[in-house]
């Protein structure tokens, strides 16, 4: 690559094409970099995308996350741990590993001063709150689909399943947090954080991983 300008960065996973990644980067960048959405059915054929051409970073969303973690040469703690990753970089000694889903759960765990915190999903998101609430030393449980039907009670609920399971409909908590922003459907629970809000915690926290540079120095808003 010969200039910055050729540089881009963008998202792997499947479907994609409704993500609001690219404009919650291009406001952070003020449209310095170019950011593309590289959504292929096989994760191998998105893998060669990003390997293979000017990309210097990318996120990773699902169903790439594990295998993503897998994929790379080099792997942060928190992906050692968790299993997944979220962001993707090239390095002098390969491809490196990080998850900024982790870094936003932590954040937004305590902005609420949880207590206890209940996961709702095993999944790559789900892994990341589990790890993200153990390691702020919190009480945590990380329940499947098929455990919540007969409701759930706790401080703070995590739920990062795709869509309503039997039993949604039950959960009693002070605060409750959903990863699903484009067909949320927990948005009526009081103390509700969407998943929009947990999206836009991870790219601001994850900015600085995928580009080298805080968001004020890129000309974004922070």
């Amino acid at each position: 690559m010969s200039s910055t300008e050729e540089i881009r960065f963008g998202l792997i996973g499947f479907p994609i094409r409704h993500s609001q990644s690219p404009g919650l980067f291009k406001e952070e960048c003020k449209g310095r970099w170019e950011y593309d959405l590289i959504e292929e059915e096989e994760f191998e054929a998105a893998w060669t995308r990003f390997a293979d051409g000017p990309y210097k970073a990318v996120n990773v969303t699902a169903p790439y996350k594990t295998l993503a973690a897998e994929r790379a040469d080099i792997r942060s703690e928190a992906v050692e741990h968790i299993g997944a990753a979220n962001i993707l970089v090239k390095t002098p000694q390969g491809v490196a590993a990080y998850n900024s889903d982790y870094l936003a759960i932590k954040e937004l765990l305590m902005k609420a001063s949880a207590t206890s915190v209940t996961v709702i999903g095993l999944g790559g998101a789900g892994r990341a709150a589990f790890a993200a609430a153990e390691d702020l030393g919190l009480p945590a449980r990380s329940l499947h689909h098929d455990e919540i039907a007969d409701g759930v009670t706790d401080d703070v609920i995590i739920y990062t399943l795709p869509s309503a399971a039997p039993g949604c409909d039950r959960l009693n908590c002070r605060v409750i947090i959903e990863a699903n922003y484009k067909d949320p459907c927990l948005s009526g629970h009081e103390g509700y954080v969407s998943g929009l809000e947990w999206l836009r915690a991870q790219a601001i926290l994850g900015f600085a991983i995928l580009t080298g540079q805080e968001p004020a120095e890129a000309g974004g808003t922070l």
